[in-house]
C-alpha cells in the first residue's frame, strides 16, 4: 500500500462511519478497486483515527456522561440511584449508551465467525445490504419526526437503536444509517436521533478497536507512513463527517444518502454477479 492509497481509505474509513452509507461496504468496495488489501494494523489504526473524531466532537458530553455516571455510581451505594437517575439526563444517557451497546456485544461475541464469512465473501453481499441501507433510510425519513430528546429518552428507544446497531454488523448495513432511521421510527426527534447515534458508536467502535489491537503485533513490519496518514485522515474526514451530518438531518432529508446507496448497490451487486459469470 502506498501513501496515495493510505490517505484514500482513511478519507473513506472516515466519511462512511458517520454518513449512512456503510463503511464496511465502502472500505471492501475502495479497496478492490485500488487493488490492495489493508492489514490488521491499518484497520486498527483507522478505527482509533474515527474513535478519536467522535470522541473529540462530543467531548463535553461525554465528560458530563462520565462523571454523571460515577455520580450515578455513588447514588447507588448511598440506596439513591433511582432519584439520580430520574433527575440528572446524563445519568440516564450513560446508563442507555451502556445498555444499548449489549446487544452488537453479544452479536460481536456469538457470530464473530459467521460475520466474518460475510466480509470475506462476494461483493454482492455488502451490495446487497448497502441497497437495504438505502431502504431504511429512505422509509425512516417518511415517518413523522417525533420529539424524544435526551431529557425523555426512555430504555425502549435507547434499546431499539441498539439493536438496529446490532443489525448493522452485516457488511454494507451502515451502522448510523440504521441507528438513525431506528430513532426516527420511533420517535426522536431527527437532530438527538444523529446524536445518540454517534455517541452509541464510542463503545462500539472501541470494542473493534480493542479487539484488533490484541493482533496488531503480528504485523509491525509493515510501512507506517500509509498507515498514519490514513489515521490523520480518518480522523479529520470523520469530524467534518459528523458536522455535516448533524447540520444536515436538521435542516435537510436524507434521501440523497438513499439514492446513493441502491445506485452504488445496484451497480456494484450487478457487477459482482457479471464477474461470476
Amino acid at each position: 500500500m502506498d501513501i496515495f492509497q493510505g490517505i484514500i481509505i482513511g478519507i473513506v474509513q472516515g466519511l462512511t462511519e458517520f454518513l449512512p452509507v456503510s463503511s464496511s461496504a465502502h472500505l471492501v468496495f475502495v479497496q478492490n478497486l485500488l487493488g490492495v488489501e489493508a492489514d490488521i494494523a491499518f484497520d486498527t489504526f483507522l478505527h482509533l483515527g474515527t474513535l478519536i473524531a467522535v470522541v473529540w466532537y462530543f467531548r463535553w458530553d461525554i465528560i458530563k456522561m462520565i462523571r454523571s455516571w460515577i455520580l450515578s455510581i455513588q447514588d447507588l451505594i448511598q440506596g439513591r440511584f433511582m432519584e439520580g437517575f430520574y433527575s440528572d439526563p446524563y445519568k440516564r444517557l450513560a446508563w442507555y449508551v451502556i445498555m444499548a451497546t449489549i446487544p452488537v456485544g453479544i452479536v460481536g461475541v456469538f457470530f464473530e465467525d459467521a460475520i466474518d464469512s460475510l466480509f470475506s465473501g462476494a461483493l454482492y453481499v455488502p451490495a446487497f445490504f448497502l441497497f437495504v441501507t438505502g431502504t431504511i433510510l429512505y422509509l425512516s425519513q417518511r415517518m413523522a419526526s417525533g420529539h424524544i430528546d435526551m431529557n425523555n429518552l426512555s430504555k425502549k428507544e435507547a434499546l431499539w437503536m441498539g439493536l438496529g446497531q446490532a443489525c448493522a454488523i452485516l457488511p454494507g448495513l451502515s451502522r448510523s444509517g440504521t441507528t438513525i432511521a431506528a430513532g426516527l421510527s420511533i420517535g426522536l426527534d431527527k437532530e438527538f436521533a444523529a446524536k445518540f447515534s454517534f455517541i452509541l458508536a464510542i463503545p462500539a467502535i472501541l470494542g473493534a478497536f480493542l479487539v484488533q489491537a490484541k493482533d496488531i503485533g503480528s504485523a509491525l513490519d509493515v510501512n507506517f507512513l500509509p498507515v498514519i496518514l490514513g489515521f490523520i485522515a480518518a480522523i479529520i474526514a470523520g469530524y467534518m463527517a459528523i458536522r455535516w451530518m448533524l447540520d444536515l438531518i436538521q435542516n435537510k432529508s436524507l434521501d440523497i444518502f438513499s439514492y446513493y446507496c441502491w445506485a452504488v448497490g445496484i451497480i456494484v451487486f450487478m457487477g459482482s454477479i457479471a464477474h461470476l459469470f
